[in-house]
């Protein structure tokens, strides 16, 4: 099967589109009359230096993502069997699947990059080398609760999303060994609580249009299952607020069978994305019952499974049995430790590290990481500490 991807706000380049402007004029000629200026001359000059502004990004975007898909559709003669699109490319998805004409999913995207950029001033960053569950567990032990998972990119890369001075706070929590925290060039916290006002007026806008029934599956950004046609308006809507699900969209289409996937439009980000998501272990599209997260996240390496004779079905599930009772017991074992600290050690405590000279303060409580390492944080020290290493000063 085939799988056609459109990017979102971030792909943004000066020059894109410069070749398709001329195959589509008509459709050109229709987008420039809607915006009230030249997409051409926005996409390929930037003359006024607006293409980094979300008022004009997201129109931009959307027009050079529907010319690129016509131009595959030319060339090829056949149309993919899944859509999907990565937060603005949604629209382009529903408009290639026929649920929305070009020129309402113009006006869409145009209304919605206007309050998504009036929107109150934030700021989003990008984790890299950190789980979903990892980030959670920082975010809440160090108070950080006023900042929203924005994107859950890849398994190893993750969109944060709050006012800014949240964003530049948490820097610290993340800098430890292997982990990235780059702050975005974003002027707003996209697909965060920030949004509800957008949110709420976009839903009154979207009353104005008519959707259609999909020709070809579209699989959205909020709950990474195909967009059925009564849910359109209401998913648009969600989005804004609603962090994008693209891990778990693009492994419902990895759990669909082999599939080509192809991205249309401005650069290469989806493609890398799809890249690392496929190193990681699927999710099943219908998924057994949950284990416990840290479970959930450990894999077998191929090499160890090609070494060790099949074991039968039973043997299997005796050994696997086995293997997550072990684990169950040292997780367990891990927040007895972490609950007995947190006890004996309010916030503030006096302990001593090995390598670091004197007494200092703990920062935090004692938490899990990870799903499998007991940590704390320490006044004036980035990154955490493994709570073996840390020995409590008793008072005199």
């Amino acid at each position: 099967m085939s799988v056609y991807m459109f990017p979102g706000q971030g792909s943004q380049t000066k020059g894109m589109g410069d070749t398709l402007f001329s195959l589509f004029p008509e459709l050109t000629a229709t987008a420039s009359k809607i915006l009230g200026y030249s997409i051409r001359d926005l996409c390929v000059k930037d003359s006024r230096k607006q293409l980094n502004d979300t008022r004009y990004t997201q129109p931009a975007l959307y027009v050079v993502n529907a010319l690129a898909y016509r131009q595959r559709s030319k060339e090829t003669g056949t149309t993919a069997n899944y859509l999907v699109g990565h937060s603005l490319g949604e629209y382009n998805a529903l408009e290639a699947s026929g649920a929305i004409s070009f020129e309402d999913g113009l006006k869409l995207v145009k209304k919605r990059g206007e309050l998504m950029s009036a929107a109150p001033k934030g700021a989003m960053a990008a984790v890299i080398g950190l789980t979903q569950t990892a980030i959670q567990e920082i975010l809440q032990a160090n108070g950080l609760t006023a900042i929203d998972i924005a994107n859950l990119n890849s398994p190893t890369q993750t969109i944060l999303s709050g006012l800014k001075e949240d964003i530049i706070r948490a820097a610290s929590f993340f800098e430890t060994d292997g982990v990235r925290y780059t702050p975005l060039n974003t002027s707003g916290a996209f697909h965060s609580r920030y949004m509800e006002a957008a949110k709420k007026e976009f839903e009154a806008y979207l009353q104005e249009f008519t959707f259609s029934a999909l020709s070809i599956p579209v699989i959205a950004n909020v709950d990474a299952s195909p967009y059925q046609a009564d849910r359109i308006a209401a998913n648009l809507a969600a989005q804004i607020t609603q962090p994008v699900q693209w891990v778990k969209s693009i492994q419902y289409l990895l759990a669909e069978g082999e599939a080509d996937f192809e991205e249309l439009g401005v650069g290469q980000v989806l493609t890398k994305l799809l890249a690392d998501i496929k190193k990681h272990p699927l999710a099943s599209a219908h998924p057994a019952p949950a284990s416990p997260p840290a479970m959930q996240q450990q894999a077998i390496p191929t090499s160890a499974v090609q070494l060790q004779a099949t074991p039968t079905p039973a043997a299997a599930m005796q050994q696997q049995a086995a293997a997550r009772g072990d684990r169950e017991q040292e997780l367990i074992a891990l927040q007895q430790k972490i609950n007995e600290w947190n006890r004996s050690y309010p916030i503030g405590s006096k302990v001593k590290v090995a390598s670091h000279e004197g007494p200092v303060a703990t920062k935090t409580k004692a938490m899990m990481l990870f799903g499998h390492r007991a940590a704390i944080y320490l006044e004036g020290y980035n990154g955490y500490f493994e709570l073996n290493s840390v020995q409590p000063v008793e008072a005199s």
